[in-house]
């Protein structure tokens, strides 16, 4: 059986450049807050699970949809689609929360969200993404983690 795209020629944005680390970065002993670009570097490269293309790549993650509150431990991502009809906007979202509760210290709270707007299922959407035992229940169907590795593995 042939598999379809649903979105067969997305549209694709540049980069962004790489941050470039100083010795003061380096410096163990200076306790710096996370902000929006560091949780933006810990999901852009996020593969596509329909396209051998990053999150950055298809504007799907973007750091000015990315707010963190350090004194609450909140972490907040927006996520757009690239298109309004996605069948992979919840997988999509999982990535980025898996990829994100990985990486942060334990302390943050993380949310997840479709972009308002840009997603038929919007709201439907949110709610699975928010719903903690239907998270829970997602990462124990082992078809699923695999899939989601694939998306949050690195590849160089």
């Amino acid at each position: 059986m042939e598999e379809k795209l649903e979105n067969i020629n997305p549209k694709l944005y540049g980069k962004i450049e790489e941050r470039v680390v100083t010795v003061d970065d380096e410096n163990e002993e200076v306790v710096d807050d996370f902000d929006a670009r560091e949780i933006f570097d810990l999901i852009k490269n996020i593969n596509d699970p329909e396209h051998p293309l990053t999150l950055e790549e298809l504007h799907v993650v973007e750091e000015r949809l990315i707010e963190v509150d350090n004194q609450k431990n909140l972490v907040d991502v927006k996520f757009t689609p690239t298109i309004p009809h996605c069948s992979m906007v919840t997988l999509i979202g999982l990535s980025i929360r898996v990829q994100l509760l990985r990486a942060l210290p334990s302390r943050f709270k993380v949310n997840v969200e479709v972009n308002p707007g840009t997603h038929s299922s919007e709201a439907a959407v949110n709610k699975q993404l928010a719903d903690k035992e239907r998270v829970a229940a997602a990462l124990e169907n082992k078809h699923l983690v695999s899939v989601i590795n694939q998306c949050v593995s690195v590849k160089n």
